[in-house]
């Protein structure tokens, strides 16, 4: 198969769609890659390195998409790069496509077959291509709170470790999943007073246990979420629901049970964000402020450490990316059922139900087209 590897466009985003050991992995099963010239320097990987790997590199986007059968990314593509698809071209990449209805229009017009990593399943029905990038984004959320709690950047001054004689911050975490257990582990190791709302009863014992009693756990309800607002220094949105667009449960409203200069991290942007006062930010913009709250919502927060991030991605990425190539998406998708789960479009139809459902449009079962 021939794979196309472009460089991202999206503010900010050093990261790149595979190493020059996942490049090499390819070629190795007969594969021939094709990758934007400088593709990698974000991340710190230079073209030689790819060359050496085995990949042609060309010299622009508009090439390599119309050298690659299959296009892999890390990003979902930016308006910038929606004429460059193409009928039956493979696109593998995370894609969060619930709250991007253009997008959305865009595959299904164009017949692109869309395989999200984040709807990706193992045989346990966990995220494995969501699971490291959720680990980088929960660990970072605790460390640009804490940035943003400084009074030079708009926080109330409070430094999350305490002091001898000076009490810790309060750090309160929405959600136990992989994002929220990664943000505990760093605001804990911080000596934050940590508390985590979580709805599972059983991911509640397992964090009691694992953290022997030190962090507060209490059941996801509009009570102790209010209750927590009260006294949140750094409040972190860690809530995923797979392929739909995260609840909205913090309302403007609330934001009025925070104390002023307290820092919100939504992680869950990417699908919406949990807070009804988010709003999408970049890197170079990252902040805003509503009602005397400092909102941090950058939508591509491991795109800050990309050196990290993409080796991390490429390890999880290439195994499936291999299938695809190998056997074609039909027959990789019919032997790996948690891979048939990440196909979010296909033949012109949205083949992902918690997409059709978050954007009130028809869903076809993928069973009905291949």
């Amino acid at each position: 198969m021939k794979i196309g590897i472009p460089a991202e466009v999206k503010n900010h985003e050093y990261r790149v769609g595979m190493t020059p050991a996942g490049v090499l992995a390819l070629t190795e099963h007969g594969h021939q890659v094709f990758v934007e010239t400088h593709a990698g320097e974000g991340s710190g990987f230079t073209d030689q390195e790819y060359s050496t790997a085995g990949a042609t590199i060309l010299p622009t986007a508009d090439a390599v998409y119309e050298s690659g059968d299959m296009i892999i990314k890390v990003k979902e593509p930016m308006a910038e790069e929606y004429e460059r698809l193409r009928e039956n071209q493979l696109l593998y990449t995370y894609l969060h496509l619930a709250p991007l209805p253009e997008l959305t229009e865009v595959l299904t017009e164009r017949k692109v077959t869309g395989v999200a990593y984040e709807t990706i399943t193992d045989a346990r029905g966990g995220l494995p291509l969501l699971s490291p990038m959720s680990e980088v984004a929960g660990r970072m959320s605790v460390l640009v709170g804490a940035t943003y709690l400084q009074r030079a950047h708009g926080g109330r001054g409070v430094l999350i470790s305490g002091v001898p004689g000076v009490p810790s911050g309060d750090v309160v975490i929405i959600g136990g999943g992989i994002v929220g257990l990664n943000a505990l582990k760093i605001a804990h190791g911080m000596r934050a007073r940590v508390t985590v709302l979580e709805a599972s009863a059983e991911r509640m014992r397992y964090i009691d246990d694992l953290f022997q009693g030190t962090v507060t756990t209490l059941a996801s309800n509009r009570h102790n979420l209010e209750a927590c607002l009260e006294r949140a220094d750094l409040l972190i949105g860690a809530v995923l629901i797979p392929g739909r667009a995260a609840p909205k449960l913090v309302t403007r409203e609330m934001l009025s049970l925070m104390k002023p200069g307290s820092v919100i991290v939504d992680v869950a942007v990417d699908q919406g964000g949990c807070f009804e006062t988010t709003h999408a930010t970049t890197h170079s913009d990252p902040v805003f402020e509503v009602d005397g709250i400092v909102h941090y919502c950058v939508a591509n927060m491991p795109g800050a450490v990309p050196r990290t991030s993409t080796m991390a991605l490429t390890n999880a990425t290439l195994p499936y990316a291999i299938e695809l190539a190998d056997e074609g998406v039909e027959a990789a998708v019919r032997k790996d059922r948690g891979l048939w789960n990440g196909v979010n479009t296909y033949a012109g139809h949205i083949t992902c139900a918690p997409v059709a459902e978050s954007q009130g449009r028809p869903y076809k079962d993928l069973a009905d087209l291949i």
